[in-house]
Order: C-alpha cells, then sequence, then structure tokens
C-alpha cells in the first residue's frame, strides 16, 4: 500500500529510510530491548493509563483513501491513501488538569540533534499551546548512546528561533545535556517523563 503527503512525496516508514533496522537493534538486552522511541512511550504512557497517573495518547494522522481494491465481496484492500493534515504534535493529554502536549524524535547523530526533525508547523503549534499554559516539550533520543532527553518547548523554540536568524542548524548535545532533563530508561515505565515534568 502506497502512503503519500499532501505534496505528493512517497510516505517511508523510518525502518525503509534507513535501509538497515538490524542494525539499530544488534545491541538488544534487558535495559535496551531494540524497541522505537515510539513504542518506548506507548508502553509508558499504557502504564500511566493503567496506574490513573496520567491520559496521554499517540495522535492519529487521518488519511484519504483515493484506491480501493475488492478481491471479493467481503474483503477490500486499500492500494493508495494520502496524508489529509500535515500533523502537529505526537502525543497530548491530561496530567493532574494540565494539558500534555510533546513530540518525539530520535536521531543516529552522535553528537547534535537536527532541526530539520521539526516542522514549522509543529513549532507553531508548541508556541499556542505554551502561550494557553499547557505543558508542552520534546523528547529526544540520541540511537547511538541510548540517551533519552526531557527539553522544555521554549528551549527548542529558541533554537529554532537561532536557526532561523542564520545560526546553526541543529542543537548540539551539549545544549540539550544542559538545559534538558535526562531520562533513565527503565522497566516499568520506560521512559519515565512525567517524573520530569513533576520537577520542573
Amino acid at each position: 500500500m502506497n502512503f503519500n503527503y499532501p505534496n505528493g512525496k512517497k510516505y517511508k516508514p523510518k525502518e525503509q529510510e534507513s535501509g538497515n533496522t538490524t542494525q539499530i537493534k544488534k545491541n538488544s538486552s534487558y535495559s535496551n530491548r531494540g524497541m522505537t522511541l515510539e513504542e518506548d512511550l506507548n508502553e509508558t504512557n499504557e502504564y500511566y493509563r493503567e496506574r490513573k497517573i496520567a491520559v496521554i495518547h499517540k495522535k492519529p494522522t487521518p488519511v484519504q483513501i483515493v484506491q480501493v481494491d475488492y478481491p471479493n465481496r467481503s474483503a477490500a484492500v486499500i492500494k493508495e491513501a494520502y496524508f489529509k493534515l500535515a500533523s502537529t504534535t505526537d502525543y497530548n493529554g491530561v496530567y493532574k488538569g494540565k494539558y500534555i502536549d510533546f513530540e518525539a524524535k530520535e536521531t543516529q547523530n552522535p553528537t547534535s540533534f537536527p532541526l530539520k526533525n521539526f516542522h514549522e508547523h509543529q513549532i507553531h503549534h508548541m508556541e499556542e499551546v505554551i502561550s494557553q499554559g499547557g505543558i508542552c516539550f520534546v523528547i529526544l533520543r540520541f540511537t547511538k548512546y541510548e540517551l533519552v532527553y526531557l527539553l522544555e518547548a521554549k528551549h527548542l523554540l529558541t533554537y529554532w528561533e537561532r536557526m532561523k536568524n542564520g545560526g546553526r542548524k541543529s542543537i548540539t548535545k551539549e545544549e540539550i545535556e544542559e538545559k534538558g532533563h535526562r531520562i533513565p530508561l527503565g522497566f516499568q515505565p520506560r521512559i519515565d517523563y512525567i517524573k520530569v515534568i513533576e520537577r520542573l
């Protein structure tokens, strides 16, 4: 099945883009099971919901189906579809009466986080969430070292503005370590970002 973005560009899942999924999963162990950031966060959010700590969901991306085949009367096969809208951020929900909204990104770059991983509409959305008093942040994973950080959106916006003004097109690992909050990988929950939010 083919998915296309509104601009006509073909959607490629992350494993297709990298061309080699086994490389990421090579160092699997009890603490690093080779899971993607999305899988780890979904597991964490389920843990939060089950224990009534927070209700956080991954936002579904609406698609428009344009071609369907009917090999038989009881089955339909989607052959082509398009993402209808540019998505805002990956996750949203509520924690202790506060609205939470965040984006999750991974990079294989060991020394910096490229800002091209974010889009203008996502930055604008984060600005709107902050202006309404919501809790907004990004969760960043350096896959090479299995390091995960929570970076408040206000800092991301500063680095984005720096880039727009001709500055560097990435956030250095040192800047993330200075402004962000390291989240140690655990077993249950896997990525305990609520613990960081409680400290902020």
